[in-house]
């Protein structure tokens, strides 16, 4: 197997060919998705906040990675960057076993899992800046569109495709079953990227003339853009952090199906309707995808029942789908070539820290005021999102 490019190779098969790493990292991100808030609140006996805040504890993680991230790629190339993610990944993965295992035990057990959700961000933060880079390079600067549309493709499809297979392991029987099992897989998939990587030629940093930015003059360039991005990720927050215990507290059967649902109207709407950022302008696409996301979280808000809970689920994932890359390509330009890294992993941080905050704050709507409460919430926060992006584009030809 080579990832070997030839000149016939078009972008889109020059980008597949790396983002693959990108999807083996983020189903190990989607396997707990359907256990993780319930394993916590009900098998070891804490509160929704406190199962809220282990689910974001990643996010905090890929924040914090972030700056090293996009210094990394910039000075020693995306492909080492990408190697640390896997390595990182796998170790979070025997973690998240070994909290499997220690529930008999819930503080070790939570403790445990805490420190895995803590490199499994890392190991996010660090795979997708450097696949992202590695790609944009591959496909060149004209193709960055495609670069992050595939990576958001396989990220989310990644998590999608994560959820049910870590929802089946877990009614496994003891003592494989649970988080055990889970763990397993978690830490087989970024072997097996290890594995093969070493296939794949990497590509030289680009050799700059000035000094490089700064990360903080980096954040200020895709302020914007990042402002309004965080608006619309936090619904993202909530679908990811308490969906399934949503389901729980109901009664209801199928909240693996409900995020596969999510990720499957992502995914579909992000390869057919790519293209549309180009076309249309990344600031009217924003627009859209945000208003789309707020009626999903409204229909979730305003009608309980699992019917409408599968198709608010559905929406938000639609809404969500295109706002990274329709604002992304904007920001990863803003800083020029030598640069993309340190931008990348500036404009990442705004959906880091607000999908990170979304899991504490979330989780206290819901114990003071319930769920139909904190979906409204993140309605609004779309919204907010829409009058940003307005203003954006008022700024932007």
């Amino acid at each position: 197997m080579t990832a070997q490019d030839t000149p016939a190779d078009s972008p889109t098969k020059r980008v597949l060919a790396v983002v693959l790493f990108n999807l083996l990292v983020y189903i190990v991100i989607g396997l707990p998705n359907a256990v993780l808030t319930i394993f916590v609140h009900q098998g070891l006996g804490y509160s929704t906040t406190v199962a809220g805040i282990t689910f974001s504890l990643q996010y905090f993680a890929t924040f914090a990675a972030r700056p090293s991230a996009g210094r990394l790629v910039d000075r020693i190339g995306p492909k080492p960057v990408v190697i640390g993610g896997l390595v990182t990944c796998l170790l979070s993965g025997l973690l998240i076993a070994g909290s499997g295992l220690l529930a008999a035990t819930p503080l070790l057990s939570l403790g445990v899992l805490l420190l895995s959700r803590l490199l499994l961000g890392w190991a996010e933060s660090w795979a997708a800046t450097g696949v992202i880079v590695w790609n944009i390079r591959r496909a060149g600067a004209e193709n960055t569109a495609i670069a992050i549309s595939w990576n958001g493709i396989c990220s989310y499809g990644g998590i999608a495709l994560g959820a049910p297979v870590g929802a089946k392991l877990s009614m496994l029987a003891a003592p494989y079953g649970g988080l055990v099992s889970v763990g397993i897989l978690s830490a087989a998939l970024p072997l097996f990227g290890l594995a093969i990587i070493g296939f794949y030629p990497g590509v030289k940093p680009i050799p700059s003339t000035s000094q490089p930015i700064s990360f903080s003059r980096a954040l200020r360039l895709v302020l914007p853009h990042g402002s309004a991005l965080a608006a619309g990720s936090i619904g993202f927050g909530a679908i990811s952090s308490f969906l399934a215990l949503y389901y729980s507290v109901l009664h209801w059967q199928g909240a693996a199906t409900a995020l596969a649902v999510f990720g499957f109207t992502f995914v579909v709407i992000r390869f057919f309707f790519a293209s549309q950022i180009a076309k249309r302008g990344g600031v009217f696409v924003a627009i859209v995808s945000l208003l789309v996301e707020a009626a999903g979280l409204l229909i979730l808000c305003l009608f309980q029942t699992p019917s409408a809970a599968l198709a608010g689920a559905a929406l938000t994932g639609a809404g969500f789908s295109l706002l990274f890359p329709a604002l992304g390509v904007l920001a990863v330009n803003s800083a020029g070539p030598e640069n993309r890294g340190a931008a990348l992993g500036a404009y990442s941080i705004f959906i880091d820290l607000a999908i990170a905050c979304s899991g504490l704050f979330l989780g206290q709507v819901i114990e003071f005021a319930g769920y139909r409460t904190m979906f409204a919430t993140t309605a609004i926060c779309c919204l907010v999102g829409v009058l940003i992006s307005r203003s954006l584009g008022r700024r932007t030809p």
